[in-house]
């Protein structure tokens, strides 16, 4: 089964027209992007998009063929004109089955915010699903999708990541999965910051006009095991490290700061950071990081090890001269190489959160000191173990390693 991305943009296209956004002067060349349209094997047509026969003809493919053309959500703005000879496009009820007379099979899926969702079979039993844009799958349950895991997945993985989250909650995506983003937004900047978000997530982009082969062989992104997300103080670090998550299921959320009796100020920054965070995330407030990563299970986000290293000096007594003399510097370093060593030796996928604190102004007193040189120390020993590092400023995310 052979599938050509006619476009790969949000409905509105990207650029948007008109719109004066970073994002959409700089998405030119490859990273300009018409609506979503994807012709299967010649016989299907997933969605219309303005001037879709000229697209399909740069791709070298003639729409003579298509015996169904399908919608996926409603079009908003001018109508898209219906070339000559094509069939009159229908959205299919939800649950509701056609078998075109070429051998392929289509189900309509319900999603969670409207549109219609579209799982394909092609003659050859390969499978692929289509998803609308600004909508994940409802009402999926493990085993629901008997039929196994989809070869190749088109969804909307920048507006929606916890579409794919479920789709592997329910083992209907897996580690072979060729997942394709399609809708693509000005919410992100394009080129190389939309492709590494998109790698983070276990995706990828294709430029307009792509055939792809289902069931072949693609160099699905690999996912880093480990990643440290340094940056400053509202520099984005967390948000980023979220992000990084967000496509899959049952990640469990490590609050080291714990909780703070009478700071209404805090705990209002910890209702933000939860109320940010996908519901189906579990959260455990633990400064014990060791067992927890010595344990198999979903991916884990540390937020953060400054945090951690603030218990941990406490524990030593790293405050008082004396104590830290007389043995509280070696109780922290051990305590600090005990944990790289679970981080070395962790089989789950990690993603934590540093401050970076060692750029700015000198701490004027001793006990600031000391804290500044152990979190530059930590977070040095800690990401030597990491396969990715990234440093946020600003909101950007720059690439220290992997």
């Amino acid at each position: 089964m052979d599938v050509t991305v006619l476009g790969t943009g949000a409905p509105a296209g990207l650029p948007r027209p008109d719109c004066p956004c970073a994002a959409c002067a700089t998405a030119l060349g490859g990273d300009a992007r018409a609506a979503t349209a994807v012709l299967v094997d010649g016989v299907l047509l997933l969605d219309l998009m303005p001037g879709v026969a000229f697209a399909a003809a740069r791709a070298g493919h003639s729409l003579g063929g298509v015996r169904q053309v399908l919608l996926s959500h409603p079009h908003d703005g001018p109508a898209v004109e219906v070339p000559a000879g094509l069939p009159q496009p229908v959205r299919v009820p939800d649950g509701r089955e056609l078998t075109l007379l070429t051998g392929h099979r289509v189900r309509a899926l319900a999603m969670d915010a409207g549109g219609t969702g579209y799982a394909v079979t092609g003659p050859g039993g390969r499978r692929l699903l289509y998803l609308p844009p600004g909508s994940a799958p409802a009402g999926l349950t493990p085993g629901a999708e008997s039929a196994g895991v989809y070869d190749l997945v088109f969804a909307d993985v920048m507006g929606r990541p916890d579409a794919l989250a479920r789709l592997r909650a329910v083992g209907a995506a897996g580690p072979t999965t060729d997942v394709v983003a399609v809708h693509l937004d000005h919410d992100v900047p394009p080129g190389a910051e939309a492709r590494r978000r998109l790698a983070a997530a276990g995706a990828r982009a294709v430029p307009d006009g792509t055939t792809l082969t289902v069931g072949a062989y693609e160099e699905v992104p690999d996912v880093p095991r480990r990643t440290l997300v340094l940056g400053g103080a509202r520099s984005g670090k967390s948000v980023e490290a979220e992000r990084r998550l967000e496509s899959f299921p049952d990640v469990l959320y490590v609050a080291t700061g714990g909780s703070r009796s009478g700071d209404t100020e805090w705990a209002a920054r910890v209702a933000a950071h939860r109320e940010r965070r996908p519901g189906s995330w579990q959260t455990a407030e633990t400064c014990d990081l060791v067992p927890l990563l010595a344990k198999d299970g979903p991916p884990m986000l540390i937020d953060c090890l400054s945090l951690w290293l603030t218990d941990a000096m406490d524990s030593v007594g790293a405050w008082d001269d004396a104590e830290w003399a007389s043995g509280g510097e070696r109780a922290l370093r051990e305590r600090v190489r005990e944990l790289t060593a679970a981080v070395r030796a962790t089989r789950r996928t990690v993603v934590t959160v540093s401050n970076e604190v060692g750029s700015g102004i000198v701490p004027a007193t001793a006990s600031g000191r000391r804290y500044r040189d152990e979190l530059g120390r930590l977070n040095a020993a800690f990401a030597s173990e990491c396969e990715q590092v990234l440093l946020v400023v600003a909101g950007q995310a720059l690439v220290l390693r992997g």
